[in-house]
């Protein structure tokens, strides 16, 4: 497990461990060229949208412009990888997300540690999944669908955005804690998935809302639950999951990270101009539109959510024995 003054440390370490620069100078003019700003999914599913959207003001607030860059692949962990391998300049940064948090216990091999070798920058929002069905399900609530599971053993696909998204790992909370047993069908991302939903060929998704909610409002999909403790405003005659299973709790967080060794000031400089962005009223408008709130706060803040989740799904991928080599 990791521990919260452990990330603190190394952290700490990583971001003065780089080689001797005038960070303040060098803060100072920044950003003074393009910033790549890395996703690890491809193009119109939360990430991306999210990372455009964001991304559009820092470049209006900064006056440079922040380049999304879709690096799709191995559950989020091509992406990672790419941004934690590139020059710790501030001028290559990573749209961090649930995938991290749980790919850390789920993936066996990985040639990096994300709370080591990612800085946090700052969070951008916590959103719900929702529990979707293909109309074709004879299912309208959350036990309809436990009921008509059981009695179709080897029938029901879940679809998913990609081996240890929240999206995945919502499905497998749910089969842990209801004992349903369902087929997982990973994506390489949340819009083949869904196109996917749509045609019938899978029968539920727990889907981040910002991608799903259209398909749900256009009568494409049925909502049948919010995956958070409370009912969202986007669904607001949508109930929870743990309405009907007691405890279970799942949400979507995002926000952004560079490589671990980029200077102090250049952090500071990118989470001032994000929190300044998040508190604009026009960006809370269209991040509650998305279904979610924006994150205020600290690289430190940050970072202590990026521990807490880790540890978190850690506990749910060995429970559910959930496993990519």
């Amino acid at each position: 497990m990791i521990k919260r003054r452990d990330f603190v440390r190394l952290t700490a370490a990583g971001l003065v461990a780089a080689p001797f620069v005038n960070t303040k100078a060098f803060a100072a003019g920044f950003p003074e060229k393009p910033v790549r700003w890395v996703v690890g999914y491809p193009a119109g599913g939360t990430t991306d949208i999210l990372a455009r959207l964001v991304g559009q003001a820092l470049s209006e607030k900064l006056g440079q412009q922040f380049v999304i860059e879709n690096k799709p692949g191995a559950g989020n962990n091509i992406a990672t990888e790419f941004v934690i391998n590139s020059a710790p300049d501030g001028y290559t940064v990573y749209l961090v997300n649930p995938a991290n948090g749980i790919n850390a216990s789920l993936y066996k091999k990985l040639s990096f540690n994300f709370v080591r070798d990612m800085a946090p920058v700052g969070g951008i929002t916590r959103v719900p999944n929702v529990m979707t069905v293909h109309p074709s399900v004879p299912a309208k609530t959350v036990q309809e669908f436990i009921d008509y599971a059981k009695a179709s053993p080897g029938k029901v696909n879940m679809a998913s955005s990609g081996n240890g998204t929240s999206v995945h790992l919502s499905g497998e909370l749910f089969m842990a804690m209801t004992g349903v047993k369902m087929t997982h069908v990973p994506y390489r991302g949340s819009n083949p998935a869904l196109t996917d939903m749509i045609a019938g060929q899978c029968q539920v998704i727990f889907d981040n809302m910002p991608s799903v909610l259209p398909h749900i409002k256009g009568e494409k999909l049925r909502a049948l639950a919010v995956t958070t403790e409370a009912r969202s405003a986007q669904l607001p005659d949508t109930p929870t999951v743990g309405d009907t299973v007691k405890g279970y709790e799942a949400s979507a967080w995002f926000g952004m990270g560079v490589p671990a060794k980029t200077p102090k000031d250049v952090i500071a400089a990118l989470n001032k101009a994000m929190n300044e962005v998040l508190n604009d009223p026009k960006m809370k408008g269209r991040i509650a539109d998305l279904g979610g709130q924006p994150m205020h706060g600290t690289p430190e803040d940050f970072g202590k959510i990026v521990v807490s989740e880790t540890e978190k799904w850690k506990k749910v991928v060995e429970f559910s024995g959930a496993s990519v080599e």
